[in-house]
């Protein structure tokens, strides 16, 4: 099966796949939002009918949320392996709306010193990343008829919006849809044409607490003094979290947290990672975690606690002198190695309550959840691949980098289904997801197709 002229095939064609690509940015498939259902709705039909126009059998999967996109191909190579490819399709919410330079629906070209980018809410998270994958398997269809090895499709419509219907489906519809490795195109690359391959991500753990003192709001001129403000005293928990050297203090917070190997370091040290730049971007001058760690570290191999919100009392405009009855508090851990998200979310709680002073009392939210950190086996066959596919696109040595965020789905792959997962996106850190303006360099799009391209050609000689 010739490469060759797969390759010359999607670099003819561009023009028309960013054509296809501007078809799905147009459709406003924000997930978190009811008054947006039909468009995802659309999306996912969207999806199911480009699929089918390139020989896939593709179906919306109906789920109590967004639906599901699955698709199968009746002409999958026999004795080849079976790869699932996983995307999403709704899109975060476009507020605040006048920080756009243009209509976030309006897929526009712009030309910039670096090269073109295509700008539209999703056109790096997840639309623009999907459809590498999804141009590629086109352009091997129209070649050579079939494909090089198995794929099954699976898509869904609620990455954006905590994927409530995501569990369900998947230990529905478990034996449909297990195959030999999961790939993800939903990351980036470290630095600017620098292609990578994610080797871990840290896990998550979320929750939040109120904290309640007096019976109710109290006038700060009767009650001043003798009352016990909880706004005061939830900034006294919050300052335990962490000492001066910027370790959280909370006891058994780093059980299942192990060193980064020095090799591994060694590896992160020449992969393209510019700390100087990376700060300036968010206006920092210097990293401010954990002493003794580099940015990359911090960002990728250390866990952290993080206040993520922190409100109560009067909040409007001018002064209202009140001692608040309640003071709410938000957090998130991110974890690393093999962190228990259950142990870590007692430790911190028991953290908390051993610290309340007399007349508080703490209300704990229970419906957040928490999720293992994941470490790939890049010694698998698959990753081995990837790397010298990405490697010979991209003309420069692929690199194994750690993330810093969360990706629940690799670690459902593993727990629901036994399977492992290989991400490997094409975003840029300054790509702006989540953001007003978001952008996708036409680079990433072009090349991103040509790497999927490759590494399916290296699959099928595993």
């Amino acid at each position: 099966m010739s490469l060759d002229a797969v390759l010359a095939e999607i670099d003819n064609s561009l023009d028309d796949a960013m054509e296809r690509l501007k078809g799905l940015l147009r459709i406003q498939s924000i997930s978190t939002d009811p008054a947006f259902k039909a468009d995802c709705d659309k999306a996912a039909d969207w999806l199911v009918d480009d699929l089918k126009s390139i020989g896939f059998d593709a179906e919306k999967r109906v789920t109590t949320g967004h639906p599901m996109v699955v698709a199968h191909d009746p002409n999958a190579p026999e004795g080849t392996p079976h790869v699932l490819f996983y995307g999403h399709y709704d899109v975060q919410p476009v507020d605040p709306l006048d920080l756009w330079d243009v209509p976030p629906f309006e897929p526009t070209i712009e030309s910039r010193p670096e090269g073109d980018v295509i700008r539209a809410r999703g056109s790096s998270d997840d639309k623009g990343q999907l459809m590498t994958f999804i141009e590629a398997c086109r352009a091997f269809k129209k070649i050579h008829g079939h494909m090089p090895v198995k794929i099954t499709f699976f898509m869904e419509g609620e990455e954006e919006s905590g994927s409530p219907s995501l569990v369900p489906f998947m230990e529905a519809n478990k034996d449909e849809l297990t195959c030999d490795i999961a790939l993800i195109c939903d990351t980036g690359m470290v630095s600017p044409g620098v292609p990578s391959i994610a080797s871990q991500l840290r896990g998550m753990l979320k929750d939040e607490f109120t904290l309640t003192g007096p019976a109710l709001d109290l006038h700060s001129g009767h009650y001043g003094g003798p009352a016990l403000n909880p706004l005061r005293e939830i900034s006294k928990l919050i300052a335990t979290f962490h000492d001066d050297t910027g370790r959280v203090a909370v006891e058994g917070f780093y059980d299942g947290v192990e060193d980064v190997p020095s090799q591994q370091l060694a590896a992160w040290k020449n992969c393209g990672f510019d700390e100087k730049e990376y700060l300036e971007f968010a206006g920092m001058s210097k990293a401010h975690g954990e002493e003794g760690y580099s940015a990359l570290e911090q960002q990728w191999a250390r866990p952290t606690l993080e206040i993520n919100g922190l409100w109560g009392g009067y909040n409007g405009a001018g002064t209202k002198t009140v001692i608040p009855a309640d003071a709410h508090c938000k957090i998130t851990c991110r974890l690393v190695g093999d962190m228990d998200p259950d142990k870590l979310r007692a430790a911190l709680r028991k953290h908390v309550e051993d610290r309340l002073p007399q007349d508080a009392m703490i209300t704990w939210n229970q419906d957040l959840e928490g999720s293992k950190a994941s470490v790939m086996n890049i010694d698998r066959p698959e990753f081995v691949a990837a790397k010298s596919a990405l490697s010979d696109e991209w003309e420069r040595e692929a690199v194994f980098v750690g993330m810093g965020g969360s990706i629940p789905i690799a670690g459902f792959f593993k727990s629901i289904w036994g399977m492992e997962s290989l991400l490997m996106g094409f975003a840029n850190d300054d790509d702006r997801i989540h953001s007003p303006n978001e952008k996708y360099n036409v680079q990433s799009f072009h090349k991103g197709i040509r790497s999927w391209a490759r590494m399916l050609d290296k699959l099928a000689q595993n």
